[in-house]
């Protein structure tokens, strides 16, 4: 074991490649190796790569090129190494490996072939793998939250994404797996679980010949976790079973994340997206109704070919009319392979700019009226983190999802990884503050609500 090289793992891009990293991390420990977040002091340096959009990319290439300047021998995992695996080899002499999406199993494997003097190219060309519960995982996230992932890849062909092509067609575990996963989990101490796939509203479809998000969450039910969330919801995969599960089920949070990426029916069938165009108004009422507590999510892109004035003002008054709790806004970025990089009438970078910060000037204040009908009241916070220097807490409240939506900074005394009874007594446009209250614990709030 003392002689297997230091590595060091740089971690990029989404909470999929997080997984993937955490994995990583697992099998090399559980094969002895020692691994060092110290990138100077490591012999490798496996770098997890985004390769989603054009910005992404730009930042894998710059940490990349950081490592080859300063002699580090480099693994590169990830999405990019799946888009550019001959070019990277090619151009990058310090790279000794390249590692695929549905490859990064074989990590053990790859170092010991690097270490026999290999330079090691181990990519499928279409991914299959997922990992389950059996596959060792090293978490980076905080104690109390936990990425689960319930599915891999997709079967959409949306004409501006490339992940299908970078992740392969979708694929589910079993039921039992991720049961099996979250269990493990809850004995960790996890308070919140996040379920990630591409669409999980279609979890299970390719398993079961149709989606079993409705079971899946109703078996989730039964694990000790307070918080499950789920991310990335398509609105019609949204079945009345789905809301009704979302409903029954206490530990299911009303949080949906829904990518719904424009409101026009033109802008959508050009997306390669036409079923959802006469749906949205019509889906995300019926939401509101059967979840009137409900927490929506959404992005958009704005800038795509073809995309009027006329198009942008649409989805203009739409966000401004369905009032979302949380928008992020994207300009659109031709990736070459998709059909969107050939699209005629592509838009110059200032004007989608311009679109991109008008769409967030008008989320602002619907977002500041979301945090504003907080004060006053009583919330669950997951204590996430305690400022080095002002010794305050930071938490999410269930409303805030991670990296994505806001914080709540906590005045007052609690565990890190704990979920506790915060009074909260101000708002911004982002972010909650307010202050721990002792005696109203969450277990006292559930037996109140029990005995009303």
């Amino acid at each position: 074991m003392g002689n297997k090289p230091t590595i060091a793992i740089s971690h990029l891009g989404c909470e999929k490649n997080r997984i993937d990293t955490e994995h990583m991390l697992g099998l090399l420990v559980q094969a002895g190796y020692q691994v060092d977040t110290n990138e100077e002091l490591a012999d490798y340096v496996i770098v997890n790569t985004c390769s989603f959009i054009g910005a992404a990319r730009e930042e894998s290439v710059r940490t990349l090129v950081e490592l080859a300047e300063a002699d580090k021998k480099i693994v590169v995992t990830g999405c990019m190494a799946q888009h550019f695996q001959t070019e990277l080899l090619d151009e990058l002499p310090e790279a000794v490996a390249v590692v695929g999406t549905g490859d990064y199993n074989k990590i053990v494997d790859v170092i010991q072939r690097v270490e026999a003097g290999e330079r090691v190219k181990q990519v499928s060309a279409e991914p299959t793998y997922i990992a389950d519960e059996t596959t060792p995982r090293y978490r980076t996230t905080s104690e109390g939250v936990a990425y689960l992932r319930v599915a891999e890849g997709c079967d959409y062909r949306c004409a501006f994404c490339i992940i299908p092509h970078l992740r392969g067609n979708q694929r589910s575990r079993t039921i039992e797996s991720i049961v099996a996963e979250a269990e493990q989990l809850a004995s960790e101490g996890v308070q919140e679980i996040i379920l990630i796939s591409q669409i999980t509203t279609n979890y299970g479809l390719d398993l079961y010949g149709k989606p079993k998000l409705a079971e899946l969450l109703q078996a989730l039910g039964q694990v000790n976790i307070p918080w499950i969330r789920m991310h990335y919801a398509y609105p019609t995969g949204l079945t009345p079973a789905v809301i009704q599960a979302i409903q029954e089920t206490p530990n299911v949070l009303p949080y949906l994340d829904l990518p719904l990426q424009h409101s026009h029916p033109e802008i959508l069938h050009a997306m390669n997206r036409p079923w959802q165009g006469q749906v949205n108004d019509r889906i995300i009422e019926r939401i509101k109704t059967a979840l009137p507590d409900a927490v929506l999510r959404t992005t958009f892109i704005v800038g795509f070919p073809g995309e009027t004035d006329e198009h942008f003002e649409h989805l203009l008054e739409f966000v401004q009319r369905h009032e979302f709790d949380h928008v992020g806004v994207f300009t659109f970025s031709p990736e070459e392979g998709t059909p969107a990089y050939n699209l005629p009438n592509q838009l110059p970078q200032d004007v989608m700019d311009a679109r991109r910060d008008a769409l967030m000037e008008a989320q602002q204040p619907i977002s500041l009226k979301r945090n504003q009908a907080c004060v006053g009241k009583v919330v669950d916070v997951l204590i996430e983190q305690e400022h080095p220097e002002t010794g305050e807490l930071i938490g999410r409240s269930a409303r805030f999802a991670p990296e994505v939506d806001g914080l709540v900074y906590v005045q007052g005394d609690a565990p890190l990884g704990t979920i506790v009874g915060v009074k909260i007594t101000d708002a911004d446009i982002y972010d909650l503050y307010g202050s721990v209250v002792p005696s109203f614990s969450s277990v006292v709030r559930q037996g109140l609500q029990v005995a009303m």
